[in-house]
């Protein structure tokens, strides 16, 4: 199949699902390769937590500069060019992060990561309900694909992590070629993994078609995506409310990223054993999270609603945060049991709270703002993930692990007053 045919051909709702499900597989994979390693690789380059924070926190403000940019892009290009152009920013980001010996090398890569963080922010997604609803209308059913593709991420991060942590352990600990060692060997995985994912994503992501956008149309475009988007979110305060939910779940996110590799690290005094037991228990993590995606449609019907149903989810997720807080004054077994067990009850809990959130925050956008709405929702996103880098990173040196820990619980727990009731 050619790529002007796969724009062109006509799609089934099953068949959309099955694109979307592919193309969010292969969007988180290098994520899943990288994740276990990406911190301890930076701690054994010499770098200190503090570090690895304020590089990860230099990530995060690069995101949330170019969020609303790269959404309103999307928006005017198309969904499909955006998501190639991810892919490409990725490649370059991971090739560097491999080879990187020091800071400065690792702020560059993690700024091309942004770049392809940005820009991969809800065109997949924004792609989907676009085309459920020239399928089957807009009052298209969008529970199905949303659970499957979100369980897809999940099981590409699950299997990605696992690989990730595997396969330093494969290598003599000795091994090394220039400045490669056993962690950079999952970060060029993930860089080949991206490259899969631009060439899939050429081909089998049909899109309607499209005038060709001159530059001056993008210039005068972008802005005007942007501001519709903003102002659809400042208008409907449901809107408004569900955005700002996404800053309690980066909190989360980048504080697990952040502070369990060097737990881990503590409690075994090895990096690369640290890397596959962090790989085990993440890709735990991330099967709890595909089977809370996969299980958010059945316990939106039990609960009476998708709001009942993802303030659930996030109860969960704060109380499995109170495990992981509890278990940090131990050490041994006991303790990396406890950090497993909290791990697959905080992704269940997640990934069952934000597959309904996003459902709730697609039946209130219109297609021109549906980007830009989802960017908004990832810059929040990332916004707390740089408070979490920064601001807890201070406080696990100077006050301790488990008080960053129950602070992180606390926040979360506070953004289900945020669901709208309508």
């Amino acid at each position: 199949m050619t790529a002007d045919s796969a724009t062109t051909a006509p799609l089934t709702a099953r068949a959309a699902a099955g694109r979307y499900a592919l193309i969010s597989f292969l969007a988180w994979l290098p994520a899943g390769l990288m994740g276990a390693p990406m911190v301890l690789l930076m701690l054994q380059r010499g770098m200190d937590v503090a570090s690895v924070g304020l590089v990860i926190a230099i990530h995060s403000i690069a995101v949330v500069s170019l969020e609303l940019p790269t959404g309103g892009l999307a928006d005017v290009i198309g969904r499909r060019a955006t998501i190639a152009a991810s892919a490409v920013f990725a490649l370059a980001s991971l090739l560097l992060m491999g080879l990187a010996t020091g800071f400065g090398l690792f702020a560059i890569a993690f700024v091309l990561k942004a770049v392809s963080r940005a820009l991969a922010s809800g065109p997949a997604q924004a792609w989907y309900v676009d085309t459920m609803h020239t399928i089957d209308g807009p009052d298209a059913n969008l529970k199905p694909g949303l659970a499957r593709g979100a369980s897809m991420g999940s099981i590409a991060l699950c299997g990605g992590t696992l690989i990730g942590g595997i396969v330093p352990l494969a290598l003599p600990s000795t091994w090394s070629f220039g400045p490669l060692v056993p962690l950079s060997v999952p970060m060029l995985l993930a860089a080949a993994a991206a490259a899969v994912q631009f060439v899939v994503t050429i081909v089998a992501m049909p899109e309607p078609p499209r005038l060709r956008a001159s530059f001056a149309n993008v210039l005068r475009g972008v802005p005007v995506a942007i501001t519709g988007g903003l102002r659809s979110g400042l208008r409907e305060r449901a809107i408004t409310r569900l955005l700002l939910v996404a800053g309690g779940v980066g909190v989360v996110l980048n504080s697990i990223e952040i502070f369990t590799p060097s737990r881990l690290q503590d409690l075994t005094g090895q990096p690369e054993s640290a890397g596959m037991i962090y790989a085990v228990v993440g890709a735990i993590g991330f099967a709890g999270s595909a089977l809370g995606s996969a299980l958010a449609p059945l316990v939106a019907r039990v609960a009476r609603g998708s709001r009942r149903g993802a303030i659930i989810g996030t109860g969960v997720t704060a109380l499995s945060l109170s495990i992981i807080a509890a278990s940090t004054p131990l050490s041994g077994t006991l303790a990396i049991v406890l950090a497993g067990l909290g791990y697959v009850t905080l992704y269940l809990g997640c990934g069952v709270s934000e597959l309904l959130r996003g459902e709730m925050l697609h039946q209130r956008a219109t297609s021109a703002e549906r980007t830009t709405l989802l960017s908004v929702d990832s810059l929040l996103l990332q916004a707390g993930g740089g408070v979490a880098a920064a601001g807890l990173g201070w406080v696990a040196m100077h006050l301790g692990l488990a008080t960053a820990w129950w602070i992180t619980a606390a926040t979360i727990l506070a953004t289900v007053v945020l669901f709208p009731r309508t």
